[in-house]
């Protein structure tokens, strides 16, 4: 289990702003907190440090463990958005709502800080190395219900020979709407298929670019 933050660390972090998770303090203190998977090193100049989700869960006092190495540069390098499907899926609840909610907030931050113009309506280049977590925690974050390990309602969000394309399947029509719905309002282009050997239809989904 991963050790908590010392002291002068947990200070550090009470006092990042509130609203961006930009640190202050020492190379030596702000290093560690990268280390831990606490904080990241933003990639432009004058390169600042800034909270990861980890980091914002410690803030606020949730009893949430940052994960044991270190997390990229990211907003959903401290946790895994759900897919659908998965054998043990974390539980439901205000703890995992908590997660999400910080998780999408980190990425939108991350897409302001990365985008060129500063764009929160459109992917970022994180989402596009990472098509499946991205495509997932937009839906998961919108509170569509993933799928259990048994096939059953709810989505489920896979990888695709497809350059920047993921397909999301979810049998209910209407809750496949509202998927793709929510899809695009987070900056993904969508249109709805059918797989040709089994006649089920499925979204597919790519990051808009403008």
């Amino acid at each position: 289990m991963a050790r908590p933050p010392t002291a002068a660390q947990r200070r550090v972090i009470d006092a990042a702003d509130p609203v961006t998770g930009r640190l202050k303090g020492t190379d030596a203190q702000l290093a560690a907190l990268v280390a831990r998977g606490l904080a990241f090193r933003h990639p432009r100049p004058p390169h600042d440090h800034f909270l990861t989700p980890a980091g914002h869960r410690i803030r606020e006092g949730a009893d949430v463990q940052p994960p044991p190495e270190p997390a990229a540069p990211t907003a959903a390098g401290a946790f895994a958005a759900r897919v659908g499907g998965e054998e043990q899926a974390p539980e439901s609840g205000p703890a995992r709502a908590r997660e999400v909610h910080s998780a999408w907030q980190g990425l939108l931050e991350l897409r302001r800080m990365t985008n060129p113009d500063g764009a929160t309506d459109r992917p970022c280049a994180w989402e596009r190395t990472h098509l499946v977590q991205a495509a997932a925690l937009a839906l998961e974050a919108a509170g569509h219900r993933p799928s259990g390990a048994e096939p059953a309602d709810g989505y489920r969000v896979r990888a695709t020979p497809q350059p920047e394309a993921v397909a999301v399947y979810e049998a209910a029509a209407e809750a496949r709407r509202a998927c793709a719905t929510t899809l695009e309002r987070a900056g993904w282009q969508v249109g709805e298929h059918t797989e040709p050997r089994t006649g089920n239809r499925y979204l597919l989904a790519s990051p808009r670019r403008t």
